[in-house]
């Protein structure tokens, strides 16, 4: 008869005693328990004592988090969090440095766990904290040259502890002095400092930066990015992960106004080539928080043009007029202007409305008129004129190539760069917020400093070249765009590392290329109408969707590597999560780091019986996601939210690290509980599949044997005479 559901089997620790093995009923409070525990070992006074995971987490057990207690957990007996963070509090101030480093190492340790932090935050122990950053340096300053690593180690070890416990949001931000910024700012200006003290004072000011506008104002007085950019320069990829966090965080939160100033001083600072050269042409791998911070910085640099994309053009504004006047003189180059008499009036005005008409705008007697619609708005007239003054011979000959045609082959050049800044800026997603959970940058675009610009310039010659290929005319307009769009998306998927490399990628995706990926991607998924291809289909989809979900759960007794995620910021901290190979458990724990390989099963500390699994949710239906934060928010990681409900209000919550993860995940999940799996990859591997077996059954094998082995390797030849050598 299997035990009762409620009573788990546990080893419980004590120091200098040898382990208990016990039973815990769950259905007893807590407190009891703790009490038969002191019981067996003598100890006076339970309440002052709590069980721990014996674990390198030493989560406290509490009555909120005790159903994660499984069979076979070692727990530990140690003091309350209350008499801890008492300990510690006293601890920490003792004149002893010894006794002091060694508090400030244990309360770095312990800030890590909900319980303890409350604890110690009750206590005023954030305020303590900052007093001892506040004045340590002015106390400590004639012991640091006599002491310089435990006066390095103390510093780290309590602005370690100090981020810990903000980590869990219980204390606002807002609450700090301008004298701890001051000195946390400090830190960073310095140019010799302990690497961990970087790291913490970047994440802190990060961290201030992000959750309160006051603090945001405060910091971006007492940091410049000439203070920032030496970091950046450095080797250490963690410090240039921080910094440019930092960075990103000023330029988010800084006003409308200040962003595109912000943005000035970044490119007096020269700051994308040192990027460049320092970090993505470093001689290492770009790891997930640097590639996320690089794709942030791309989508704020990007979201500069968005006031340009929706502001819409004045008709009667001369200057922007005199922008369109100017694109005219470049192509044609106009003589001088004949007087304005009524005759020579009327002549320039039908020559100007001739050489609009050769442009290629739609409205030839205003054609300011073309850049009313928002978006593009006056970004596309912004891009026509860099393209005309930046790259004047490529400008003039697209302009006078499609000007001199009369045949209604004509590529019109302002109607197709409105339509293509407007794709560009879908492409890119200008206007949008970046997203918590991509690391989809793009190297090119941090190779010069007019970079949405050059683009511009390089996809509408594209555009030019694409069009002369497809023989179009303007009904063809919108099939032209979308071969263009497909070009330039299929050029980007490769990771082009320069616009030069991005302009041959697109050179072999010619109109005829793209025809024939299309047509070979029609030929896979072609689908068959025919009632006998129908009923094998019908016939061969089970054992397709067997040989799919086998796979599933084959990845998932691989298991996946998740990354824990907080309102505050992006953290490297990480857990494991895999199936057993019998399919019966799921296995899961807390990382330090991000694993290189599979995590074995031993090691993770957590088990979840699949036969307790009540339901798979997604999306706004997880737990995770209903609480309140601008993360939980966010569309993208919604997508990749899923929760599994298990026992009574217990859940295991995921946020998958990509689209193909989040696929597999759903679907063993969903048939590991007999259901139907059903996201986009099912249905893509199903198609693919199908498609394939149907074509090797319906091949023309009649009369030829097929063998069950695969045929010998035959021997080596005695000599290799007949090999002829082409140099």
């Amino acid at each position: 008869m299997p035990p009762p559901a409620d009573i788990v089997k546990v080893a419980i620790e004590w120091p200098g005693a040898y382990p208990k093995l016990m039973e815990i009923d769950q259905k007893k409070p807590l407190s009891a328990i703790i009490k038969e525990v002191c019981d067996g070992w003598s100890l006076a006074n339970h309440e002052y004592y709590a069980l721990q995971q014996a674990d390198n987490s030493n989560l406290y057990i509490t009555e909120k988090n005790r159903s994660e207690i499984k069979n076979g957990t070692i727990l530990r007996l140690t003091i309350s969090p209350a008499q801890n963070a008492q300990q510690l509090h006293e601890r920490i101030q003792s004149s002893s440095m010894d006794a002091k480093l060694e508090a400030l190492k244990n309360l770095a340790n312990l800030s890590r766990d909900i319980t303890f932090a409350q604890e110690f935050i009750n206590l005023d122990g954030i305020s303590l904290l900052t007093q001892m950053v506040e004045s340590g340096t002015d106390r400590y300053q004639k012991l640091q040259k006599i002491m310089k690593p435990c006066f390095g180690d103390m510093l780290s070890c309590t602005l370690t502890a100090f981020v810990e416990l903000m980590d869990h949001g219980i204390v606002s931000w807002d609450t700090f002095s301008v004298a701890f910024i001051k000195k946390i700012a400090s830190f960073v200006n310095k140019s010799a400092i302990d690497t961990l003290i970087l790291q913490r004072s970047l994440a802190i000011l990060e961290s201030m930066v992000l959750n309160s506008h006051d603090l945001y104002q405060k910091v971006a007085q007492e940091i410049t990015i000439g203070q920032l950019i030496p970091h950046l320069q450095g080797t250490d990829q963690e410090i240039q992960t921080y910094t440019i966090a930092v960075i990103n965080a000023l330029f988010l939160k800084a006003p409308d106004e200040r962003r595109q100033e912000m943005a000035n001083i970044l490119a007096q600072k020269q700051l994308r080539s040192i990027i460049l050269t320092h970090v993505i042409r470093a001689q290492r791998a770009i790891n997930n928080e640097m590639a996320h911070q690089l794709y942030v910085l791309q989508v704020l640099t990007f979201n500069l043009l968005e006031d340009r994309m929706m502001t819409k053009m004045d008709p009667q504004d001369q200057a922007q007029r005199d922008i369109i006047f100017e694109l005219r003189r470049i192509a044609f180059d106009a003589e001088s202007e004949p007087n304005t008499s009524s005759g020579s009036m009327e002549k320039r005005k039908s020559m100007y409305t001739r050489d609009y008409k050769k442009l290629g705008f739609i409205n030839h007697v205003n054609p300011a008129m073309d850049f009313t619609q928002t978006p593009p708005g006056m970004l596309a007239l912004d891009n026509m004129l860099y393209f005309a003054k930046h790259h004047q011979d490529a400008y003039i000959r697209v302009v006078l190539e499609n000007s001199s045609r009369e045949d209604k082959h004509e590529c019109p050049f302002g109607r197709s760069s409105i339509e293509l800044t407007k794709m560009l800026c879908e492409i890119l997603k200008v206007g949008e917020l970046p997203s918590e959970t991509c690391n989809d940058f793009h190297p090119l675009f941090f190779t010069h400093d007019r970079s949405f610009e050059e683009f511009f310039c390089i996809c509408t010659q594209l555009l030019n070249k694409t069009w002369k290929e497809m023989r179009a005319t303007s009904e063809d307009f919108n099939k032209v765009m979308q071969v263009v769009k497909e070009q330039v998306m299929r050029a980007l998927t490769t990771k082009p590392s320069s616009l030069d490399q991005f302009k041959s990628k697109l050179q072999n995706l010619s109109y005829t290329e793209i025809l024939k990926i299309r047509q070979s991607e029609r030929m896979n998924q072609e689908d068959f109408k025919s009632r006998p291809i129908l009923e094998l289909k019908e016939k061969i989809q089970p054992e397709i969707l067997e040989l799919i979900k086998q796979q599933r759960l084959n990845r998932l007794v691989e298991g996946t590597c998740f990354r824990k995620l907080n309102s505050r910021r992006r953290q490297d901290k990480f857990w494991y999560c895999r199936l057993s190979p019998n399919h019966k458990v799921l296995h899961y724990g807390d990382l330090e780091e991000s694993p290189q390989g599979e995590v074995p099963h031993d090691s993770l500390q957590d088990k979840l019986p699949v036969a307790d699994i009540k339901a798979v949710v997604t999306g706004k239906d997880c737990p995770h996601m209903k609480e309140k934060g601008a993360l939980k928010q966010n569309k993208e990681v919604l997508e990749l939210a899923f929760s599994i409900l298990y026992d009574s209000n217990c859940q295991l919550n995921f946020i998958a690290p990509d689209k193909h993860e989040y696929c597999i995940w759903t679907d063993g999940l969903n048939a590991l509980l007999g259901k139907d799996m059903l996201s986009d990859l099912t249905r893509n591997d199903l198609d693919t599949l199908l498609s394939m077996e149907i074509k090797l059954r319906l091949l023309d094998l009649e009369n030829i044997q097929i063998p069950d082995a695969p045929p010998p390797i035959p021997k080596e030849p005695s000599n290799y005479d007949f090999v002829y050598d082409c140099n």
